[in-house]
């Protein structure tokens, strides 16, 4: 368990919350709860319905499809919060590869965050540009290594 001093500290550091004001940010970090998850467990799943976004505090989780990994993620790093914005089911399921924690924060309270302070959804919008791009980055040097017939093929797929 982490005070609420540790907590502020921590959340303090995650990029969404970066530029926000501390007196918010101990509003915001005295909401989220705090999750413990066991070695090769699944937070969720690809599919399920989805309405929380949580932070890394310790472990490392997998981002993965079916038996596909995507990413590998460390503490300080979030997961989860494409749903709480399309109201679409998760597009990947999470699974952990060590002992984590997490801070879980829902789609209410987060709402109420960004009513209360517009630059989260800023940050929120920047997180997910860059994932956006570094997805692209790897789909172009997968098909940089193509064989040209597979390359025309691809881009006709899309």
């Amino acid at each position: 368990m982490l005070t609420s001093v540790e907590r502020l500290l921590f959340v303090r550091e995650v990029p969404i919350f970066k530029e926000l004001r501390d007196d918010f940010l101990v509003r915001l970090a005295s909401v989220m709860d705090e999750l413990s998850f066991p070695s090769k467990h699944r937070i969720f799943t690809e599919g399920q319905e989805g309405r929380s976004l949580y932070i890394l505090v310790s472990g490392t989780v997998r981002v993965h499809i079916g038996d596909r990994d995507l990413a590998q993620l460390k503490a300080g790093a979030c997961f989860g919060e494409m749903s709480l914005f399309d109201a679409e089911p998760r597009s990947a399921s999470i699974s952990t590869l060590e002992q984590s924690e997490c801070l879980m924060l829902t789609q209410m309270q987060l709402y109420d965050a960004i009513d209360e302070t517009p630059g989260i959804a800023v940050n929120i919008i920047r997180l997910l540009s860059r994932r956006i791009r570094e997805l692209n980055q790897k789909l172009n040097a997968k098909e940089a290594m193509m064989p040209p017939t597979e390359t025309v093929r691809v881009a006709e797929m899309r």
